[in-house]
């Protein structure tokens, strides 16, 4: 029978435990160990069986428990303890606050279709939403004004299980928000609630709010009884249904996004885009300017881009959501008119430059048309960006493409390990996890007996999870307690673990490991120096090619030979990623280059004192020095996957046998591996203080927020005047551009000696334009094989007389190398409100 209406119910705490309603609704919890050991002293066991959901678990809490704890003294003063942290962590000036720069945002707005911050709100699915998660968390430990927007999806990502073949089978377990921590937001007479037009229908969704710490995250949720049984479904999965399901779901993510903050009552200076899927909120902006200020469709996008950050995440063009110009149309039609575009118009915010009107709108593309920042998230993938997107660009050389890069970074509190945690607690300042005062050096003083006791600890923690995991996948394929009784033995504390965890798809090479199986069984079964594997992941519902990669491991698990040191855990969330990147000693990465984006599991991995062994790949390529981890293979790449497959495997293979395996077993002078504890050490120190998710964001903050801010300002100031002025600009220069041209350079080509200074001249027709929308430079630096210059230098070059519109310039360099040495004559378009000289992708070469 179904229920006529239906509420929420939630605990009913008494008074004088009131203080944990508050410490359950705020998400702190996810990252402060002090929190999570308050939930657990009230019921541990039901603290597990919550999945780590304070509301959830206090809604099961007995009376009796309740009065127990009402008596008991220490509780309550532990629990006045907490929520005294809590309150000041909120109040307190920290990072964002002391540092008091002019114009710095006062609300940063941040949108992504998935957030990671706790499996109790289980709406992300892997690398993207964890990397939003610590994003938020790190924010807030630094006071950044941020807040967030996403989707509250009623069915999340899937659950996986495996069936007896090792096949992956999906779930989508409905989830309930009223026993989650999050609250509706309030309107007038019910939820506070937004509506988004969906090809003529009408979109209704109510507000969630999570608190990150001091950041709120805000959910939209489209299932309400005001929607039709269609648009209900809008939100039901992440990256679920087909692609008009999708376009939907982004439709009311940025539209419905810029929406939900103006209800909620939040102005954003700055806009931050993680990855294209919520790029729709710079239309629904320029809308606004053009219906509210009556700005036109120039000026507006001129007004959005200014004070909008793009990041792709995207290593490939294939990973790019991408849309059918009929599907666009159906959808976009009425609100193109709304902008004062044409369809054509709004398409080309999505399009290659040229273009034909057959071409799908692509989402990434609009992401950087209507930003006046980009960045990749490493600085491999800032250069693997600037490849992709260089049509956008076509007269620029591919090292100019204004597509930067901030490497990705990890939350330290919320993947560090209670173990070496203990141990840096001791030598580290005090709340250094949130404050980011880590004092990295101070590695040195640690006693090699300490480090390594602190990685038995934890790698004795993780066997014990893997049994029971292992325990619990066979009982619920129906394995009898009997049955199951093999996996009280396997795993070894003792024994030299690896770990791989992350999605399963193809170019991540998930078995890898099993090209030579024979090999592989060798190394897990040596009688005096074995190694253990633990592996987890998802892949996606509809990549069989991911899914037969899980099954191929599961079979080679099954193997008698290989069951006790070999082992996949199912259902891959943040509850297993913390265990493992804590627990094992070494961290697997092997995509195909330059596939992998940046990665950070690797990165959690590391500041536990686990050992890298990568692909020079993402964040690893930049980061790897020879002595904090290891590298597989080399830089280069082969045409023939099936070759560079087997090349790398070679070269994984031996450096397990030859260099890890040998290192980690010797121990000549006692129970202590001492050359493997230094690497350890060495790991620790040199990436640790980089590989944090503080840091990243401090780089945004000081990088692109700043800036976008103050541009922001600007372009709003008068009336939006500088805005109008900047887009009647681009507009000129576009329409004098083909004329101009570089008619002659004059400089000398002969040899010189290293510091000589040469003078160069050219002539340069500027037609309609002046000397005051052009910048004329001078590029000089080492000639490459090709003739091309390598990493130029630019010398502005000066305008000395002009006639009907032909202008002589001069400019000289110093010759600074030796070798073969040139230089290059170019006109780009200038102006002082340009975010890059190269915004406009307009260039004249002699």
């Amino acid at each position: 029978m179904k229920a006529l209406r239906s509420f929420a119910v939630r605990a009913s705490l008494p008074e004088p435990l009131s203080a944990l309603g508050p410490i359950a609704f705020n998400l702190r919890w996810a990252w402060d160990p002090r929190t999570a050991d308050l939930f657990r002293w009230i019921d541990a066991a039901a603290w597990e069986k919550a999945r780590h959901d304070p509301v959830r678990m206090l809604g099961k809490v007995s009376p009796d428990r309740y009065r127990e704890l009402t008596a008991d003294e220490a509780f309550r003063a532990f629990l006045a303890s907490v929520a005294s942290d809590l309150e000041e962590y909120l109040a307190k000036p920290r990072w964002y606050q002391k540092r008091k720069p002019s114009g710095a945002p006062t609300c940063i707005a941040y949108l992504s279709p998935e957030f990671g911050v706790s499996e109790a709100i289980p709406v992300y699915s892997g690398g993207l939403g964890v990397l939003a998660g610590d994003h938020l968390k790190a924010a807030s430990d630094l006071g950044v004004p941020l807040v967030a927007v996403g989707l509250l999806y009623r069915e999340g990502y899937f659950r996986q299980r495996l069936n007896q073949d090792g096949w992956q089978q999906e779930r989508y377990p409905k989830l309930d928000p009223h026993a989650m921590p999050l609250s509706l937001l309030p309107g007038d007479g019910g939820p506070l609630k937004i509506e988004v037009d969906l090809a003529g229908a009408r979109c209704v969704a109510q507000i969630w709010r999570a608190e990150v710490g001091r950041v709120p995250l805000l959910l939209l949720d489209c299932d309400v009884e005001d929607n039709d049984p269609e648009e209900r479904t809008v939100s039901d999965r992440l990256y679920g249904g087909d692609v008009e399901h999708r376009l939907r779901q982004e439709i009311v993510l940025g539209i419905g996004g810029v929406k939900a903050l103006e209800a909620a009552g939040f102005e954003p200076d700055v806009f931050h885009t993680n990855e294209g899927h919520a790029g729709f909120m710079g239309l629904e902006r320029i809308r606004r300017l053009v219906t509210d200020h009556g700005l036109d469709s120039a000026s507006a996008l001129e007004t959005v881009r200014s004070r909008t950050i793009f990041t792709t995440h995207t290593p490939v063009p294939a990973g790019i959501d991408v849309y059918e110009p009929d599907l666009m149309e159906r959808y976009f039609a009425g609100f193109a008119k709304e902008c004062d575009m044409t369809l054509d118009q709004l398409m080309a915010l999505g399009r290659p430059v040229g273009a034909d009107e057959e071409i799908p709108f692509n989402m990434a593309i609009m992401g950087l048309r209507l930003a006046s920042r980009a960045n990749g998230v490493s600085k491999l993938h800032g250069r693997v960006s600037r490849s992709i997107f260089s049509s956008l660009w076509p007269q620029v050389p591919q090292d100019e493409i204004p597509v930067g890069s901030v490497t990705n970074g990890v939350h330290v509190p919320t993947w560090l390990g209670p173990e070496i945690r203990e141990v840096l607690d001791r030598r580290f300042p005090r709340a250094w996890t949130e404050t980011g005062e880590g004092s990295w050096e101070k590695l040195r003083e640690i006693p090699d007996a300490e480090l390594w006791r602190a990685r038995e600890r934890a790698r004795e923690r993780l066997v014990y999870f893997v049994r029971e995991r292992l325990r619990k996948q066979l009982t619920s394929r129906g394995a009898s307690e009997a049955e199951a009784s093999w996996t009280d033995d396997v795993f070894d504390p003792g024994v030299l673990t690896i770990g791989f965890a992350r999605r399963f798809a193809p170019y991540k090479r998930g078995t890898l490991l099993l090209s030579d199986e024979n090999r592989l069984l060798r190394m897990l079964i040596s009688g005096d120096r074995p190694i253990q594997i633990v592996l987890a992941g998802k892949a996606h519902p509809q990549d069989d090619a991911g899914k037969e990669l899980i099954r191929s491991l599961v079979h080679f698990a099954a193997r008698p030979e290989a069951r006790g040191r070999f082992a996949f855990v199912e259902d891959y969330d943040m509850e297993v990623a913390r265990v493992l990147v804590q627990g094992v000693d070494v961290w697997l990465n092997n995509p195909r280059r330059p596939l992998e984006a940046s990665g950070t599991s690797g990165m959690k991995a590391a500041m536990n004192g686990v050992l890298n062994l990568s692909v020079l790949d993402g964040w690893w390529d930049e980061c790897y020095d020879g002595s904090n981890g290891w590298a597989i293979g080399t830089v280069e790449t082969y045409e023939d996957e099936e070759y560079q497959d087997r090349v790398e495997a070679s070269a994984l293979y031996d450096l397990l046998e030859r260099e890890i395996v040998p290192r980690f077993y010797d121990r000549p002078a006692g129970p202590v591996p001492h050359r493997w504890v230094e690497r350890i050490r060495t790991s620790m120190e040199t990436l640790g203080p980089f590989v944090t998710a503080d840091r990243m964001v401090r780089d945004y903050v000081e990088d692109l927020y700043d800036p976008a801010g103050l541009q922001g300002v600007a372009m709003r100031a008068d009336a939006f005047a500088r805005a109008r002025s900047l887009a009647e600009w681009k507009a000129r220069v576009r329409t004098g551009w083909p004329d101009v041209k570089i008619i002659s350079v004059e400089g000398e080509a002969v040899a010189a000696d290293l510091g000589d200074e040469r003078s160069v001249s050219t002539t340069v027709h500027l037609g309609a334009l002046s000397t005051d929308d052009v910048k004329v430079e001078l590029a000089h630096g080492p000639v490459g094989a090709n003739d091309e210059l390598i990493s130029p230098s630019f010398v502005d070059m000066e305008s000395e007389s002009c006639t009907d519109g032909t202008c002589i310039y001069r400019g000289s360099f110093g010759v600074t190398e030796t070798g073969f040495y040139g230089f290059a004559v170019r006109v780009v378009p200038a102006h002082p409100d340009l975010t890059n000289k190269v915004d406009l992708g307009l260039a004249a070469w002699a």
